[in-house]
């Protein structure tokens, strides 16, 4: 598989493919007639798009819009707010670059570095254990943010055992009960859903079998090219046009029913899912990860006795519509701090934060327009 990826990739670049997806799409969208949105939830996703400028190639009646698939961006201020305090405190706080220049209420993981906290950028999960076992003389922690992509590698830490002098402050979100209860909002108007191929690799399709049958939704499983996204598209037109709805699976190189089940199960060992805050917008039921009682030795809020609950404050710079941003609302050129005093080299929503953010994609493609609104 590893020698084929290169020619595989290359196929799902191919312009002329591209071309005549396109046609199908455009004749499609003539025999709907009526104003489809689209909403995917990926940041991958998002910057394909945009990147490729697949927007510009659809019908004027069909919209796709970004939902709440960024995890830097939809990461609680609380849980940042605790991580800097810790920092600042003089716990080691290992996490991903884009997270730690994302602001909690009053500052982000860089500022307090500035301040002499000890924050170091990590690839991943096993980099921190290895830092804890090499410093045992120190207290180190790992902010374990996003979604189910990165969450089992987390598990399998804690259950293979870590080191004493490591804990983690877990702030992962479980995409399939984001995507459902989007699915089960009767705010957005979304006709249908391309859902994240990444995150559908290690939960499969089934968990959203459960709101595909109360919504009727059409949902396609997309890979992340740009013929994997125009396909998705004219997927999930086919299924309106035919008026059959379906858990479809474009991403078929990698996203099956049952999903990767040994990370599923290292995630059941280890987590528990209770409800979720999603940053600026609401609470998510089952969205949210907790440690469990038998391994609450590693859990940062037991071992530095965090306060526990759900915090939705008001957490952004006044005038700032991030949380519209993330949903979809809005595009980012709205929102009126968008490359006035809110840019990529200083950032004041998350949304601009991360390359996975909405505003961070927009504003590195230099895009101050306003996609064209055929239906919120």
């Amino acid at each position: 598989m590893s020698e084929r990826l290169p020619q595989i990739l290359k196929y799902y670049k191919n312009s002329t493919l591209a071309k005549s997806v396109t046609e199908k799409i455009q004749e499609l969208a003539k025999k709907i007639e009526e104003n489809i949105s689209i909403m995917h939830l990926c940041g991958s996703h998002e910057w394909t798009i945009t990147h490729y400028g697949i927007r510009a190639l659809l019908p004027e009646n069909v919209q796709v819009r970004a939902g709440p698939g960024c995890p830097v961006c939809i990461t609680p201020a609380r849980d940042i707010d605790d991580t800097v305090r810790l920092a600042l405190d003089g716990v080691v706080v290992m996490t991903y670059g884009d997270m730690s220049r994302s602001k909690g209420t009053t500052m982000s993981l860089q500022d307090a570095k500035a301040l002499g906290a000890d924050i170091r950028v990590v690839y991943g999960v096993q980099d921190a254990v290895q830092m804890a076992k090499k410093e045992s003389n120190k207290e180190f922690l790992f902010f374990a943010v996003g979604m189910d992509t990165t969450a089992p590698a987390t598990a399998y830490e804690i259950v293979s055992g870590v080191p004493q002098n490591l804990s983690f402050l877990v702030s992962y979100r479980y995409t399939p009960a984001i995507q459902g209860s989007v699915m089960e909002s009767n705010v957005l108007g979304i006709d249908a859903f391309i859902s994240a191929g990444h995150s559908a690799t290690i939960t499969g399709m089934k968990p959203y079998y459960e709101y595909f049958l109360r919504t009727k939704k059409p949902v396609v499983f997309s890979g992340f090219e740009p013929l994997d996204v125009l396909l998705s598209v004219y997927m999930l037109l086919r299924q309106i046009y035919e008026n059959k709805p379906k858990l479809e699976n474009e991403y078929t190189r990698a996203v099956t029913w049952e999903g990767n089940v040994k990370a599923q199960m290292a995630m059941e060992k280890v987590f528990d899912l209770e409800d979720g805050y999603v940053r600026g917008v609401a609470v998510f039921p089952k969205s949210g990860f907790r440690i469990k009682e038998e391994f609450k030795h590693v859990d940062a809020r037991e071992k530095f006795g965090l306060k526990k609950g759900i915090s939705t404050e008001d957490e952004y710079v006044a005038g700032a519509r991030c949380g519209e941003v993330v949903m979809g609302l809005i595009d980012p050129p709205e929102c009126p701090l968008y490359m006035t005093v809110c840019k990529p080299d200083d950032p004041k929503g998350a949304p601009m934060v991360s390359q996975e953010g909405t505003c961070w994609i927009w504003a590195h493609h230099k895009i101050t327009n306003l996609v064209p609104k055929c239906k919120r």
